[in-house]
């Protein structure tokens, strides 16, 4: 899976706090993702983030 630096993404699960919209913030092993709903930061392995992720939103649709 292709992710960049400020890539938005849509995961499976919602976050707790009720968003399932995340920024990527670092790329790499490990991918660091913040929360667009409530701004907790988290890093995770390449493998499990990609697990995660439903889609990349594109830019159009990002507002």
């Amino acid at each position: 899976m292709e992710l960049n630096l400020n890539d938005i993404l849509e995961l499976k699960k919602d976050h707790p706090c009720g968003s399932k919209h995340w920024e990527v913030l670092r790329v790499g092993m490990d991918i660091k993702m913040r929360c667009l709903g409530c701004g907790h930061e988290v890093m995770a392995p390449r493998r499990k983030a990609e697990k995660m992720i439903k889609r990349i939103v594109p830019k159009e649709e990002q507002a």
